[in-house]
């Protein structure tokens, strides 16, 4: 947490400092002294600060602070006492070591270190400097003022500092060498730890360049220790050319992840491997640059920066997330592609396997009806109206048939990867002819489900009612659905509320194929010798093919139905009244309330606005599946959609022309 902002006075700042003080008083002495630089001068001090106005104003003020030292002996000796002991009583090893990286190299423990540091004041009672390096820096505009220092300036620095007793002659350099091989350790550890190094490419790790990292350093410290300038040369392109090569190594991994899953410890991992990479050469420019002190001005530049993208926990799951939800999206894309129609031939057969959905959709209603009359609590009238829609979603993904709901968040990520080619007309022309085969495609859906669901159900009301002399779902029931579909009330809220809902459920299904093919479970089934010795060999291959192709189906499925049934009542025990809408559950249920009341319900308004809240569920429910999963799939490919006003004018082009494209296959392939 940065200090309280307030004007200091210089006169007041120089005559506090004293190097006899206590370490947290000298510290907190230079934190106000800092902020003085910091904060816009009084009127007095701006005719002594009065130059161009392009300089940043704390370089401004630190050369007004030097030229005060500069006349003025006594201060000058005392300031630069207290810095010299500063930097003498802390442990400065952490500052180039540790800064920037995580204590445990694990994403969720790193975001309780950065919840602590959000919400935690900071001590200047402190004698590590990588922890007094915040208090120091609070702002992340310092980075820029610490670039912009000129050698002219950092040179009256460092003859100033010269004034104290004993004179830091090039103190620093110790430090920087320590922190140098913790470094070095660190990254060594990290390139021979079991997750990364079975990940890396073999070919790459050959050489074995992390083994013989704490060689290469110890040589260059040797050589500088001894300020041997040609043996440091040699040492120093050892060192590199390792670094390279630990590095390239680094960059197999996301390669690896791209074909067998996605973890993502193992890529917060990777990256901070390769930031202590960076560091390490950040730190070597240091020791071996002529222009050190502007070398290491630039190093202390790029930490303040580093601390402050430390801090953002949202930065840390934006970069870390992304590249699972890249994953997650194309898995959804891969099969998303199936739910997509590009012919006649495709289209007969999305209606066929629609058709079935419906049917057993139809049997679902009469389930659901079946388990409120039963008058359950509202947690068990969930749990199986989940487990009704579950077993339901999973017999139609059995078959191969289809649940027009479905389609969008599968569709999506497939859409997405479509927008990387509309640079050029050509690409432009391939995605317009993807969202007509997209859009085609779930009007068969949706036509499939409901033309059978509704005349099922209705049939089956009417063929009950004449063998029992009584509907099979009584006209109370019927009154509450014709009164719970109506678009009037919160049916469209709750049709949303479904649509996300659909989106979670291909999301989990990303999520556990990505852990299922991460884990290697394939394997594991058809390899593993305990389910072999019970399976057998050939039985135990069908297993572990046959869950390879179907994981993404029962995950998405199970965890769609579950949801459905057991998110409203949930939500509910919170005081959040939320309900689902699903368009052809909800015309299986209009068909029976029909069936219930007789086909004069059909001269009612009732029935008419509830058909409308039906269309109104549909879209809800197709809409903002598809817009979810559509926008997770462009930011995790990066995507940016400049040209919104040329897609568009590009889609209505195509439906004035060929409006009729968006409903019915083509005629030709």
């Amino acid at each position: 947490m940065p200090p309280r902002k307030q004007s200091w006075d210089l006169t007041a700042l120089l005559n506090a400092a004293d190097p006899r003080a206590p370490l947290a008083a000298r510290n907190l002495w230079l934190a106000r002294l800092l902020e003085w630089l910091r904060h816009p001068a009084s009127r007095d001090e701006s005719k002594a600060v009065a130059s161009p106005s392009s300089t940043l104003l704390p370089v401004l003020r630190l050369k007004h602070l030097l030229n005060v030292l500069e006349r003025n002996p006594a201060h000058a000796r005392a300031f630069a006492s207290v810095i010299t002991t500063v930097w003498r009583d802390v442990n400065a090893v952490g500052l180039f070591a540790d800064v920037g990286f995580a204590p445990r190299v694990a994403l969720w423990s790193e975001f309780l270190h950065r919840l602590r540091q959000r919400l935690l004041p900071n001590t200047a009672d402190t004698t590590e400097l990588s922890e007094l390096f915040g208090l120091l820096f609070p702002d992340v505009a310092d980075e820029h003022w610490l670039l912009a220092l000129d050698d002219v300036l950092l040179q009256r620095l460092a003859t100033l500092l010269t004034l104290a007793e004993p004179a830091p002659e090039r103190a620093w350099q110790e430090a920087v060498l320590r922190g140098l091989n913790v470094l070095v350790s660190a990254v060594r550890s990290a390139g021979l730890s079991g997750a990364l190094r079975r990940r890396m490419s073999v070919e790459l790790l050959s050489s074995r360049p992390f083994e013989q990292l704490s060689t290469a350093c110890d040589q260059l410290t040797a050589a500088l220790s001894h300020g041997d300038k040609a043996e440091t040369g040699r040492a120093l392109v050892y060192l590199r050319a390792l670094l390279k090569a630990c590095n390239l190594a680094a960059l197999s991994i996301p390669e690896h992840l791209d074909s067998f899953g996605i973890s993502v410890d193992i890529v917060f991992e990777v990256e901070q491997l390769m930031a202590r990479i960076q560091r390490i050469e950040e730190v070597l420019d240091c020791l071996v640059s002529d222009s050190s002190q502007r070398e290491l001005v630039r190093l202390l530049a790029n930490l303040v920066r580093v601390v402050h993208e430390r801090r953002s926990i949202r930065t840390l799951f934006a970069s870390h997330y992304s590249l699972l939800a890249r994953k997650v999206a194309e898995r959804s894309a891969e099969t998303g592609e199936h739910y997509i129609t590009r012919n006649r031939a495709n289209y007969k057969t999305m209606l066929r396997h629609a058709a079935g959905g419906g049917a057993i959709v139809a049997g679902t209603t009469f389930v659901k009806f079946a388990l409120l009359a039963l008058g359950l609590t509202a947690f068990w009238s969930g749990f199986w109206a989940g487990i009704n829609f579950a077993v339901s979603f999973l017999i139609i993904h059995m078959l191969h048939w289809t649940l027009a709901t479905k389609q969008p968040a599968m569709t999506a990520p497939a859409m997405a990867a479509k927008l990387q080619h509309i640079g050029d007309e050509a690409g432009l022309a391939d995605f317009v002819d993807e969202v007509a085969n997209l859009l085609r495609s779930q009007f068969a859906g949706i036509l499939g489900n409901l033309a059978v669901v509704a005349p099922l159900v209705l049939g089956v009301q009417l063929l009950w009612q004449f063998t029992f002399g009584a509907p099979l779902v009584g006209p109370e029931s019927a009154h509450h659905v014709l009164d719970s579909l109506t678009p009037l009330g919160p049916a469209p809220l709750f049709a949303a509320f479904t649509g996300v809902l659909l989106f979670a459920s291909s999301m989990i299904a990303g999520w556990v194929e990505n852990w299922f093919v991460f884990y290697r479970l394939e394997s594991a089934i058809a390899w593993n010798p305990a389910i072999i010795a019970r399976l057998g060999q050939n039985r135990a291959q069908r297993w572990a093919h046959w869950w390879r192709d179907n994981i993404t189906g029962v995950a998405a499925n199970v965890s769609l139905g579950m949801m459905l049934g057991l998110v409203p009542p949930v939500l509910g025990f919170f005081g959040l009244p939320l309900d689902v809408r699903h368009i052809t559950l909800s015309t299986g249920q209009l068909a029976a309330a029909v069936g219930a009341l007789g086909l004069d319900v059909l001269s009612t308004a009732p029935l008419w606005w509830a058909v409308l809240g039906i269309a109104l569920t549909g879209v809800l429910n197709l809409g903002v599946s598809f817009y979810l999963a559509f926008s997770v799939a462009l930011r995790s490919r990066g995507i940016r959609v400049d040209d919104r006003a040329r897609l568009s004018s590009a889609i209505w082009r195509r439906l004035k022309q060929h409006p009729g494209s968006f409903f019915l296959p083509p005629r030709n392939g």
